[in-house]
């Protein structure tokens, strides 16, 4: 994830997942942010401005009075030039002093004095009963009608020992969830459902038919169309691969159940991505015990042909933009043209199986009406942005 050039000021409230704030911090420094961290003096209760500092690269201000700064207005200096500011965590008190205008802190006065282009974020931690609270809510609503962004919260177990919502989301998601803040909206109001991962087709009980597809591509895909606006629904095989934030998932396992689910999901989509590992085939009889192991003989296995789930999508009478996925082992720019022709779809990414399966980066070949076109070798994150702006072009 790529946030190199974009100066963040994060903002610590009071609350123990105050030591989420120090992984997200390394994560923002490690996507090429610069992160200037701001605490409230709750929040020094939890985590110390010396590891905030240390893991930052800057000095931590928590004193709205700190004369470190020249003009000693470090509540107008140092939103000047960000391009967000993110709290997080962000305490049910903060989000009261943010919805009625206060300026009793630092912190909270940097963000009533922030420039109308320099976005707000907040990551709401608390209590369960907090969270649900019609104070906390009416808040909640306040600020989105403000055009700030929540972030979360999510469901989970909390510090105090109860369960429900309020956790503050995991660092990997609210880097993902700030990433795609800044990406273009080349998909706002579109709808996008893509598969992702294997399939797996059983055979007996404990044994089946699969491939090596990691769904990483897929689930790729889906980060980059939701951060570009689309609503995003994702069908996806067995993966180990968390659900992108934002995005409805539906788990599937195999070809024929992957088939139903796009089917039943494809009439008010504007796009169509077929990105998951199909299996052709499925075992015609599946045993229902453990076909056992014979000394003198192996058993034989009879196939059927699974459903062609990106022909059935093109050949509707209306069909989405459809882009399809081609996994080939050997030339993959003369399999790649004819498979795009034969499935009569608008783009099809090609690339070689083998390079890519389980891998975190790919090298891919667009191939079109007009020909093909090679894009170098590049993670699958970023490639994912490039392909979704590529569709949002044609379309």
């Amino acid at each position: 994830m790529n946030l190199a050039g974009k100066k963040i000021v994060l903002g610590l409230t009071g609350g123990i997942a105050c030591y989420k704030a120090a992984e997200f911090t390394r994560a923002l420094i490690k996507a090429g942010a610069t992160v200037q961290v701001v605490m409230t003096e709750a929040a020094r209760h939890f985590i110390t401005p010396v590891t905030m500092q240390a893991l930052s690269g800057h000095t931590v201000y928590t004193d709205q009075w700190d004369s470190r700064i020249a003009n000693n207005m470090a509540h107008i200096d140092l939103s000047r030039g960000a391009d967000a500011i993110i709290i997080a965590p962000c305490s049910a008190d903060f989000m009261r002093k943010l919805v009625h205008g206060a300026a009793d802190d630092l912190l909270s006065t940097l963000c009533l004095a922030r420039p109308h282009d320099v976005a707000l974020l907040v990551a709401p931690a608390m209590n369960v009963e907090m969270w649900d609270k019609p104070a906390t809510q009416r808040n909640v609503a306040q600020l989105k009608s403000d055009g700030i962004t929540l972030l979360g919260p999510a469901s989970g177990d909390q510090a105090c020992g109860e369960t429900g919502l309020g956790r503050m989301l995991e660092p990997e998601q609210l880097l993902e969830a700030l990433t795609g803040f800044f990406q273009p909206k080349v998909l706002s109001g579109k709808r996008v459902l893509i598969t992702a991962g294997p399939t797996f087709e059983p055979i007996d009980p404990v044994r089946g038919i699969t491939n090596l597809s990691s769904g990483k591509m897929g689930y790729a895909l889906a980060r980059a169309a939701q951060a570009a606006g689309a609503h995003v629904t994702l069908i996806s095989g067995p993966t180990a691969l968390a659900v992108p934030l934002g995005v409805t998932c539906i788990p599937v396992t195999t070809a024929r159940n992957m088939h139903e689910a796009v089917m039943s999901h494809i009439g008010e989509q504007s796009v169509f991505i077929a990105v998951a590992a199909v299996a052709d085939w499925r075992v015609a009889e599946v045993s229902t015990q453990k076909i056992k192991k014979q000394a003198t003989s192996s058993p034989s296995l009879q196939f059927e042909t699974n459903p062609d789930i990106l022909a059935s999508v093109a050949a509707l009478p209306s069909p989405p933009f459809c882009v399809g996925f081609a996994a080939e082992s050997d030339d993959l720019l003369v399999q790649g043209a004819a498979k795009r022709e034969r499935k009569n779809i608008p783009l099809l990414v090609g690339n070689i199986g083998h390079q890519t399966f389980g891998k975190d980066d790919n090298e891919i070949v667009l191939f079109d009406a007009q020909g093909h076109q090679a894009l170098p070798r590049a993670s699958k994150d970023s490639l994912a942005v490039t392909l979704i702006a590529e569709i949002a072009r044609r379309l």
